[in-house]
C-alpha cells in the first residue's frame, strides 16, 4: 500500500522521485546504527548537499536552484516518508532566508555560493536560551560593539547541529532590554564563523535527548565577531528572525506529513500481513479505524501545508496558515505514530521495525520549533481577536 501524492507540477513530482531514490541508498540499518551510537548522519547530509537539495531555495546567481518553498517542502517530506531524518540538516533551508532577505550583497557573495556548493554548512541557529525559552525578547546573550568587532558573551541552548556546522546565525542583544524603546527592539543578528569562534572563547556542550538530534548548549566567552557579519541594521534582528519563521513552520509541517505517511503505510502493511486467530489483524475495525482516522487527519493537514506554501510563495501574509499547518501536521504525525505502535503491538517497541525510533523523533514537533500552546495563543490573539494571554 502506497499513499498517492496530491496533484502537483511535473517538476515537484520529479524532485520527489529523485529524493526517494537517494534515500533508498540509506537503508534502515544505517539509521538504526546512528541511533545506537547517537551519531550524526554525515554521509546522508553530504549526499543531499551533493545532489543540490539543501540549496534549492538559494537563487541561481549564488549557485542554488532558485526553486520555491513548495520544492523544499517536498524534499523534506520525502526524506521523512523514507524513514530518514531531515532534522540533521533542514535548518540550512530556512536559516539562510535571513541572509537572503536582509544580508548585504557582500555577505551573500561571501557565503551563499559556498553553502550552495556544500562547502559551507549554515545549520546552527542560536536563538533560545535557558532562562528565556520561547520568550525571545528576554534573551541575555549580549554583543557589545568594540571598534570593528562585536564581543559576544552569553549562552544558547537547544542549538541543534552546532557541532556539524561551519556558520551560526546568532540572535543577541546589542541594547539592554531596559534601554530598548520596546521589548522587541535592541536585538541584532550576526553570522558567526564557528571555526574561528571555537578558537576564541566559544564552547559547545552536547545534550543527550530521547532521540538522536545532535542538539547542544553553546557558550560565548568574549567571542569576537567582525562587525561586517552584522545582518541588516543593528537592533532590528528580532524582525529578521520573525520573517523566516513562517518558512520554518511550513517546512517542519511538511516533515510531519512525511512522518505521518511513513507511519500509515507501515501500519497498513503490517495490519494486512499479521495474522492472529486465523485472520489478518487489519480485518478488525479496532485496528482499521485508528489508521483510517490518522490518514484523514494527515490529508487535512497536508492541504493546509500546501495552502500555506502557496501563500508564502505569493508573498502573502501566511502567519495564520503557517502556524495551523505546523500544529495540524504535528498532531497528524503523532496520531499516525500512536496508531502504528498500537498496530504493531510488542513489535512496535522492537528496534528492527524502526517504529519506536520514528515514534520518538516525531514527538518533538508538538514542542519545537514552537509549541502547540503558543500556536493556539497566536490564533486566539491575532486571528480571533481575543485578549493577549502573555
Amino acid at each position: 500500500m502506497t499513499i498517492k501524492d496530491l496533484p502537483e507540477g511535473e517538476d515537484i513530482a520529479q524532485i520527489r522521485q529523485s529524493v526517494r531514490r537517494l534515500c533508498a541508498d540509506f537503508a534502515p540499518d544505517y539509521w538504526r546504527q546512528l541511533d545506537r551510537d547517537n551519531a550524526y548522519p554525515s554521509d546522508f547530509v553530504k549526499a543531499l548537499s551533493d545532489a543540490g537539495y539543501l540549496s534549492v531555495l538559494i537563487p541561481e546567481e549564488y549557485g542554488g536552484s532558485g526553486l520555491p518553498l513548495s520544492a523544499a517542502a517536498a524534499i523534506l517530506e520525502e526524506v521523512q516518508r523514507a524513514g530518514a531524518n531531515g532534522a540533521a540538516c533542514h535548518a540550512q533551508m530556512y536559516i539562510m532566508g535571513a541572509l537572503l532577505r536582509h544580508g548585504s550583497e557582500a555577505q551573500k557573495q561571501k557565503y551563499l555560493p559556498g553553502i550552495a556548493a556544500g562547502e559551507l554548512r549554515l545549520q546552527a541557529f542560536g536563538v533560545t536560551e535557558p532562562t528565556s525559552g520561547t520568550d525571545t525578547t528576554s534573551i541575555k546573550t549580549f554583543a557589545r560593539r568594540e571598534g570593528d568587532h562585536y564581543v559576544v558573551n552569553g549562552q544558547k541552548v537547544w542549538t541543534s547541529r552546532a557541532e556539524h556546522s561551519d556558520l551560526m546565525l546568532l540572535l543577541a542583544r546589542t541594547t539592554p532590554k531596559e534601554e530598548a524603546e520596546k521589548r522587541t527592539a535592541g536585538m541584532s543578528v550576526l553570522i558567526v564563523d564557528m571555526r574561528e569562534a571555537l578558537k576564541d572563547g566559544m564552547t559547545i556542550k552536547p545534550i543527550r535527548t530521547m532521540m538522536n538530534h545532535a542538539t547542544t548548549e553553546v557558550f560565548f566567552d568574549s567571542v569576537r565577531v567582525p562587525a561586517d557579519n552584522l545582518i541588516g541594521e543593528e537592533g532590528r534582528g528580532f524582525r529578521y528572525i520573525l520573517s523566516g519563521m513562517n518558512a520554518e513552520r511550513i517546512l517542519i509541517a511538511a516533515e510531519c506529513i512525511g512522518d505521518a505517511k511513513w507511519f500509515i503505510e507501515k501500519a497498513s502493511a503490517y495490519a494486512g500481513e499479521r495474522r492472529v486467530f486465523g485472520r489478518p489483524i487489519g480485518q478488525n475495525q479496532g485496528v482499521q479505524f485508528p489508521i483510517a482516522r490518522a490518514y484523514a487527519q494527515m490529508r487535512a493537514a497536508e492541504l493546509m501545508v500546501h495552502q500555506a506554501a502557496r501563500m508564502f510563495e505569493a508573498g502573502e501574509d501566511c502567519g495564520e496558515q503557517a502556524n495551523m499547518a505546523k500544529m495540524l501536521a504535528a498532531e497528524a504525525s503523532w496520531a499516525a505514530a500512536e496508531a502504528c505502535v498500537q498496530t504493531h503491538g510488542g513489535f512496535g517497541f522492537a528496534e528492527e521495525y524502526d517504529v519506536e525510533r520514528k515514534f520518538r523523533e516525531t514527538r518533538l514537533y508538538q514542542v519545537a520549533p514552537i509549541s502547540t500552546n503558543l500556536i493556539l495563543s497566536y490564533l486566539s490573539e491575532h486571528v480571533l481577536g481575543l485578549p493577549r494571554s502573555y
